[in-house]
């Protein structure tokens, strides 16, 4: 066979497979932002390869590493649809968040105004700044098309020297590929003139993108070595990092005074918006996100409940299990800074003491277990309602309240001479590294098969069926931390500028004595209230137990009510001295092989 001849079958053999990749590209997008200054983009969005008489396209109800509804639909206006060869056809509205057409011939050309004026991790952003796009609050998409490839090219402006940075397959120039709908909703873009930092973890790449004006040169390298920290020392917790999809993970970091405070974990990226440039104390505030967002990469987003499998776009999603994947890598977040020596032991525990308190003092473990306390995402996940709510009550974070759980189950398995490092290797072995995703029993056959079906039943008997407190005390004794528990006169609302802020605590003064938020505190006793008064000094001056008039206002009148002074639990927790009796070598060891790095 002649060389010429050879040239011309691999050249057709090229042409069938560039056209069969084509092929395979139902859903293309360009998007343009010609109108920045007022947040606005245009997109232009081609439907190919459909089957229904009817089609349908949507805008997305939901986002990823998000449970509520968000309506993106709200901001899409100027929507206009024709054929494949551009007859205007008329779509209908059979809901709020959908179109639907017919008289299509295989092909629907959409394109409409995007509105977007919200830099978090949810949303999307358009300004002069930068375009911060969420991919399910700019796109929307044909249900019909969700298994079939898509692309995506960005014009951007070059006026303002953009650039690109996403966790998207480049393809060339502007235009990028994802192999499905669930790929190109759970990659967040940031397009703005920024500065990248890299460094390989064997043959990996993490890319660290900065979009933050006022920095410097010097202050990103010095934060980006406390990002390397922070991944190589969480590497060390599962012995290895994931394989990403094209070997490489972005951190899409937007330090801008117009962006919201937020972290959102994708498979290959994470969006970590935040208003504090690094050059007014964002390198010290901000690396606690980063640390959270990128323990994800094992813990939520490989790690996966199944309870979020697959993600549903068009409602919200609901896990009861969000106190080990949300709570468990909050646990680990702080961990890992402490580890790395980003944060001090003291600050450590500072914080620790912060969340104990809030977590264990709450009246909501009478009302919902831990994964109960999941169930509720939905409505408090950045979910806004109108209506009153009684959440100060009812509610405690499975973030806060899942970080001490993993605290408990570290220091518990710690006694066996075990620890959770090893039981998140466990279960990242059997679920996350095969990607097959777990339910609840899971990890509790998985701690029984890890420290014995005794400790395992007792620990999910009692803290994650029920809501029972583990026994602390004995807990931070072998690491060498004192708990102390202290009662302190509490009103048991927040108050400010004499106004209650907040529902009164179930048992508290305020409650038993039926005050409720928004009522205007004027005189406790014979003590007349100014606007900077604080309301638990005042109450300290009197003896507990001991009855008081308080006048205050509520609707405009007037009215008394008597008032007990009482008591609230308050937890102290300190290290223990170097040189206390109490602290071993056993338990220095035992402090050192919780908190010292493991790099």
């Amino acid at each position: 066979m002649s060389k010429s001849m050879i040239r011309t079958i691999f050249s057709f053999i090229f042409f069938l497979s560039s056209f069969a990749f084509q092929a395979q590209i139902s859903s293309k997008y360009k998007i343009s932002f010609e109108n920045a200054t007022h947040h606005e983009a245009n997109i232009n969005a081609t439907f190919t390869n459909l089957q229904a008489d009817e089609a349908t396209f949507a805008m997305s109800r939901s986002s990823p590493g998000r449970y509520a509804l968000h309506e993106f639909a709200k901001n899409v206006y100027n929507v206009k649809v024709t054929d494949g060869k551009g007859k205007e056809l008329i779509a209908t509205r059979p809901d709020p968040y959908s179109w639907k057409v017919k008289g299509h011939d295989g092909t629907i050309k959409v394109s409409y105004t995007l509105f977007a004026n919200h830099g978090d991790g949810t949303y999307a952003q358009i300004d002069e700044t930068h375009a911060h796009l969420n991919l399910p609050a700019t796109f929307i998409y044909v249900p019909e098309l969700e298994a079939q490839e898509i692309e995506v090219t960005f014009d951007i402006r070059e006026d303002l020297n953009w650039k690109i940075a996403t966790q998207l397959k480049h393809q060339q120039d502007n235009t990028y590929y994802a192999q499905n709908f669930q790929y190109l909703m759970d990659s967040p873009v940031e397009i703005a003139n920024f500065r990248t930092r890299a460094f390989k973890v064997k043959d990996q790449n993490i890319v660290f993108v900065l979009h933050d004006d006022a920095a410097s040169d010097e202050q990103l390298d010095a934060y980006f070595e406390k990002v390397k920290n922070v991944v190589l020392e969480q590497k060390q917790v599962f012995g290895e990092l994931p394989r990403f999809d094209y070997g490489e993970y972005t951190f899409l970091a937007c330090y801008m005074p117009n962006a919201t405070g937020d972290g959102m974990e994708h498979r290959n990226s994470t969006s970590i918006p935040s208003s504090r440039s690094l050059s007014k104390g964002g390198v010290e505030m901000n690396i606690g996100t980063v640390a959270h967002e990128f323990f994800h990469i094992w813990n939520v987003e490989r790690l996966r409940p199944k309870s979020l499998e697959p993600f549903d776009f068009s409602r919200a999603n609901m896990s009861g299990d969000l106190w080990f994947a949300e709570g468990f890598t909050s646990y680990y977040d702080d961990l890992s800074l402490v580890r790395s020596g980003i944060m001090s032991q003291e600050k450590y525990i500072d914080g620790l003491v912060r969340t104990f308190n809030y977590v264990w003092t709450s009246p909501g473990r009478q009302f919902f277990t831990p994964i109960e306390m999941s169930y509720q995402a939905p409505f408090v996940d950045a979910a806004r309602s109108v209506d009153d709510t009684n959440r100060e009550n009812t509610f405690i974070s499975y973030y806060s309240y899942g970080s001490m759980l993993g605290l408990a189950l570290d220091l518990s398995l710690r006694e066996k001479n075990l620890n959770l490092d090893d039981y998140m290797t466990l279960v990242w072995n059997a679920y996350g590294k095969t990607e097959i995703p777990y339910t609840v029993e899971n990890l509790h056959e998985s701690l029984n098969q890890f420290a014995g079906k005794e400790f395992g039943d007792y620990f999910f008997n009692n803290y994650i069926f029920k809501s029972g407190m583990p026994d602390y005390k004995k807990a931070f004794k072998q690491v060498g931390l004192s708990l102390e528990i202290k009662n302190e006169i509490d009103f048991g609302a927040s108050v400010r500028s004499q106004r209650i802020m907040t529902n009164p605590k179930i048992g508290s003064s305020a409650y038993t004595s039926g005050f409720q938020k928004g009522d205007k505190i004027l005189k406790i006793g014979e003590i007349n209230l100014d606007g900077n008064a604080s309301i638990n000094s005042i109450l300290d001056t009197f003896k507990v137990g001991e009855k008081i008039t308080v006048i205050y206002e509520r609707f405009g009148s007037q009215n008394e009510k008597m008032l007990t002074i009482a008591t609230d639990v308050v937890y102290e927790l300190k290290l223990m001295e170097d040189n206390a009796k109490e602290l071993t070598k056993k338990i220095k060891e035992n402090r050192a092989t919780w908190l010292n790095s493991k790099v």
